[in-house]
């Protein structure tokens, strides 16, 4: 296990742990920038697993989370609009 691993380990621990905590308890506003938030860490953790094994495909998957991410948190927010 080299430190880009251990670094994406420590970091799917300690930040999308609370952020689980944040969208299971919080209301649904909170809910939404917890689960965008989310989806950046997943980012982070996908680059650094990419660099800690030398493998440039995870690299493109980070990418394409990164999109998909923004578009789903936009799309929550556009439903969640209504109920406000």
């Amino acid at each position: 296990m080299n430190e880009w691993i251990l670094a994406a380990v420590v970091l799917l621990i300690g930040g999308a742990a609370p952020l689980a905590l944040v969208c299971v308890v919080s209301e649904a506003m909170e809910g939404v920038v917890a689960l965008s938030l989310a989806g950046l860490i997943s980012t982070l953790v996908l680059l650094l697993l990419a660099e800690g094994f030398h493998r440039q495909p995870f690299v493109d998957l980070a990418v394409a989370l990164a999109v998909m991410s923004f578009i789903g948190s936009v799309a929550f927010i556009r439903f969640l609009e209504r109920e406000l």
